[in-house]
């Protein structure tokens, strides 16, 4: 199996597309919802729930997680690669979705300034700063921070017209400062619930990445290039969905995020 590590539904939109080119795969994925968000608590507190949701999941038989989370991603997922992996579970893998995206970024060499949306919690972190600074410096980041997007969201009202006039308002904030952009990087796994909107909202030589399809990519290109790992992936196009709190809720908008019914099981960490 391949497991999947989100604070909540957020990173249901990179499952989904994850699944939609690798359908073959097992996946065991994980919503630590009893204590979400994670955004405001601190790296030591966010690396502690990180590191107990990748334990389970290396106890349910997951040789390989993706950490589909933004801020754990921002502020544990170094730490899990550099300090647990090579003492707890050597043979095993953790990725994330900033080093994917940023990547992607880099590579494409047509990008020169870049607006960036995410959660105050990654924008503090400035992760995506640092990572985009070490590939390309010449790539100038603007960051926005939007609060208000993610209970929007996860309140089923991204097609209410006041979404689209927050929406509004954050970019026009974003392009205050940044003048112009060439892409804008959705850095937060909700947002892609409003690609439609932000899409209609910038101008039309302005690119919209989010995370899903980059980390599906990326993703298929590691499995290639680590033979190895691949092979012990078990295929039987399974699909397990586990939170730790709420789960009538989570099945509810987890339909909104991975795209089909879903039917969870609760569990506990910590």
């Amino acid at each position: 199996m391949i497991g999947f590590f989100d604070s909540g539904f957020g990173g249901l939109t990179v499952l989904r597309r994850v699944v939609e080119r690798l359908p073959q795969y097992d996946y065991l994925y994980l919503g630590d919802n009893a204590r979400a968000p994670y955004g405001s608590r601190s790296q030591e507190v966010v690396y502690e729930f990180t590191r107990e949701a990748v334990e389970y999941l290396f106890r349910r038989g997951c040789p390989l997680i993706v950490i589909a989370c933004n801020t754990s991603s921002a502020k544990a997922l170094r730490r899990i690669q550099q300090e647990y992996l090579p003492v707890s579970y050597p043979d095993r893998r953790v990725l994330g979705v900033v080093r994917p995206l940023v990547e992607e970024v880099a590579d494409r060499g047509t990008f020169h300034r870049v607006g960036l949306l995410a959660t105050e919690g990654v924008v503090a972190s400035e992760a995506y700063l640092r990572e985009i600074e070490k590939l390309d410096p010449s790539i100038r980041v603007f960051q926005k921070a939007c609060p208000l997007l993610v209970p929007i969201i996860e309140a089923g009202e991204q097609d209410w017209e006041g979404a689209e006039m927050i929406v509004r308002r954050y970019l026009g904030e974003l392009m205050a400062e940044a003048g112009s952009i060439d892409a804008l990087l959705l850095a937060c796994t909700h947002y892609p619930i409003l690609y439609d909107t932000l899409r209609r909202n910038v101008p039309g030589h302005v690119e919209v990445l989010e995370q899903g399809p980059v980390v599906a990519e990326k993703l298929q290109d590691y499995l290639r290039r680590h033979p190895g790992m691949e092979r012990r992936l078990t295929r039987g196009a399974a699909r397990t969905f586990l939170t730790t709190d709420l789960t009538d809720r989570f099945d509810r908008l987890a339909r909104t995020f991975f795209g089909e019914p879903i039917h969870s099981h609760l569990i506990s960490l910590g």
